[in-house]
């Protein structure tokens, strides 16, 4: 079964926090245990039920005999490979050590193979990382989504002194994806929770449709009174369409524009990407007649559809903001009319609808009517499905 897990870091994410979430929610915890372990690096870890503002998390602990300053990204590498891990926890974790060693590299403007990796190469936080790389594989989890990550406020204390936050390392890391500071004026997203979430999660948003299996909180060091200081992990079976749910929607009020440059800006819009482009009619001041233009795009594709309705349009400003959507799962049947084949869009509800295009084909190539192309359509696919 395909199994997706949803990171919600309402309060932050670490890296002994998700170790701890995914432990409490059906990781084998000796598993884990067995796996730090092969690491030798001095690393003993444990679970404990704790509570934080009522809600009963997982705590993973990390103790460390032995402590090294610094670890080059060389030597990590060579523990987790030496270690006993299956083949994908190995990979995920040394991906994710390789993206703290880019953060960083480019932080202190060195070579990638001098930085020395602190807080983040300590046996600690090596014991997160891989712990939560094993914790993945041994649930079975087949894509990772992330909410949006409250990286709290404030400063830091680090070996490079006190830093604010998000601290350098983690700010760049989380570039170009969406964050936010509420609660408590302390660091809730760390380096480490940055960098799992960053290279392992495939997309960051709001919860994607699932049938939910299970849950887990694990628990962070500090139990704030007004805010749980839990990550919680809901794992699932997807459902529904795997496309965008979050959506960025920009909207310019148009009333000085030939309606001919208009339309084509909307043909050029799709052709671009946008997932919907709409015109409706507007009153505008001293009573001119206008156009709303409202474009429904991916998030990533919004600078590129931007800089098309400035070049092809007349409005000199764009609002835009986000919003969430809700698809279902559809496919495609092939039918047969008297007239030639025709896809059907078909939901995972029952409904179904011709394509347009291929109706508009045939009806242009064999002179009949647009309408009875769509009604033979519609005849074929119900003959077909009785």
């Amino acid at each position: 079964m395909s199994l997706t897990c949803y990171l919600d870091a309402f309060s932050g994410i670490s890296g002994d926090m998700l170790v701890g979430a995914l432990a409490d929610a059906g990781a084998g915890q000796k598993v884990i245990v067995d796996a730090i372990a092969s690491l030798e690096t001095g690393a003993v870890v444990s679970f404990e039920k704790v509570k934080r503002a009522g809600i009963g998390a997982t705590k993973y602990h990390v103790q460390v005999e032995e402590q090294h300053a610094h670890r080059h990204l060389s030597h990590i590498v060579k523990l987790i490979e030496k270690a006993d891990l299956s083949e994908r926890a190995r990979r995920d974790a040394v991906a994710v050590f390789r993206r703290l060693g880019e953060a960083e590299a480019e932080v202190h403007q060195v070579p990638i193979e001098k930085v020395h990796f602190h807080e983040v190469g300590a046996a600690d936080s090596i014991a997160d990382i891989v712990g939560a790389a094993v914790a993945f594989d041994q649930l079975g989890v087949s894509a990772i989504v992330c909410s949006p990550l409250n990286v709290g406020g404030g400063t830091v204390k680090t070996e490079h002194g006190v830093l604010p936050v998000p601290a350098p390392a983690t700010a760049l890391l989380l570039t170009g994806k969406p964050v936010y500071s509420r609660g408590p004026a302390v660091e809730l997203t760390t380096p480490t929770g940055a960098a799992v979430a960053v290279t392992l999660a495939e997309s960051f948003g709001v919860l994607p449709p699932m049938k939910i299996a299970r849950m887990g909180y694990g628990a962070g060091g500090h139990d704030f009174p007004d805010q749980a200081n839990v990550l919680r992990v809901i794992l699932g079976e997807p459902t529904g369409a795997a496309e965008a749910l979050t959506v960025a929607v920009m909207e310019a009020n148009i009333d000085d524009l030939n309606p001919q440059v208009l339309a084509y800006a909307t043909e050029r819009l799709l052709e671009a990407g946008a997932l919907d482009v709409t015109l409706s009619p507007l009153a505008m001041k001293k009573g001119r007649p206008g156009q709303l233009l409202r474009i429904v795009a991916r998030p990533e594709d919004r600078e590129a559809l931007a800089r098309i309705v400035f070049d092809e349009t007349s409005t000199l400003g764009l609002r835009m903001y986000a919003a969430e959507r809700r698809v279902e799962a559809r496919s495609w049947a092939d039918v047969e009319t008297p007239h030639g084949k025709v896809r059907m869009k078909v939901s995972a509800g029952g409904s179904y609808a011709p394509e347009y295009e291929d109706c508009w084909a045939l009806a242009r190539n064999s002179g009949a009517p647009l309408k009875q192309i769509i009604a033979e359509a519609n005849y074929a696919y119900l003959n077909r499905s009785r």
